[in-house]
């Protein structure tokens, strides 16, 4: 697998392998690191981010042939996205090693600069990834329907969920009801008393791997995998939106 994903994109499979490593380093440093951010180890977060966006350059690697043979626009989506995530790992990282919070920190000059250049960079992905759904084939091999149109459903979704983002930023915190750092659940540390808006975010931006997958397995089973994939992405962008709106209510997804 790792073979063909560096075969599929090179630049973003070694971008990847490289937040691999610095998740590895972060787990190591956390084990003695007895400080806490908003009441946890600071080393979760960029953990958690480091996780999350490489899964997102694989992914991405991994559907790149599946665009049109376009290579200004494939270059334009891997030389935006690798270092627009590389910026924002920097960013993440540095505040956790100051022992202060990366997003919604406003304390200084210095950690509201960081805060706009991770709100940049996560911008100028957004874009990249517009570009990226606008190049995926229009043709579709009925054999592998279910698959293709996963992949233009997962990524539309994942837009429509990046652009949540704005909602985060406007309620200038992830929980909703109270200030952040409260109760949350093990390592994603949702929050288990107030409304979280990560919830819907975090479930909309997987629907790029979910999608996909099911559509592959539709497809090896010779099923309807097109207007599966598709009444699928129609319940995902329903739960989503609920997700969102439980949020913005200030309720809890689970409360423990």
């Amino acid at each position: 697998m790792f073979s063909e994903l560096r075969h599929r994109d090179p630049l973003l499979f070694w971008i990847g392998a490289g937040m691999m490593l610095a998740l590895i380093v972060c787990a190591l440093v956390s084990i003695g690191d007895q400080r806490l951010i908003l009441g946890i180890n600071p080393w979760i977060k960029p953990m958690k981010f480091l996780t999350s966006i490489t899964i997102f350059l694989w992914t991405v690697a991994w559907f790149m042939p599946e665009a049109r043979p376009d290579g200004r626009a494939r270059n334009a989506v891997r030389w935006i996205i690798g270092p627009a995530m590389i910026i924002e790992m920097v960013c993440i990282i540095l505040q956790s090693a100051r022992g202060v919070p990366s997003h919604y920190n406003h304390a200084t000059v210095f950690d509201d600069v960081l805060f706009g250049v991770m709100g940049t960079t996560i911008l100028i992905n957004t874009i990249a990834m517009a570009i990226f759904f606008w190049i995926i084939r229009r043709d579709t091999p009925p054999h592998r329907a279910g698959y293709i149109w996963g992949i233009r459903l997962g990524v539309a979704i994942f837009l429509l969920a990046s652009l949540e983002g704005v909602v985060l930023v406007m309620n200038d915190a992830h929980t909703v009801g109270a200030p952040d750092g409260g109760p949350g659940l093990p390592f994603v540390n949702w929050s288990t008393g107030y409304g979280d808006l990560r919830i819907a975010h975090f479930f909309g931006m997987h629907a790029m791997q979910a999608l996909p997958l099911l559509g592959f397995f539709l497809d090896k089973a010779r099923m309807p995998a097109r207007n599966l994939v598709i009444a699928v992405s129609i319940v995902w962008l329903a739960v989503m939106g609920g997700l969102l709106m439980i949020a913005l209510q200030g309720r809890p997804l689970l409360a423990l």
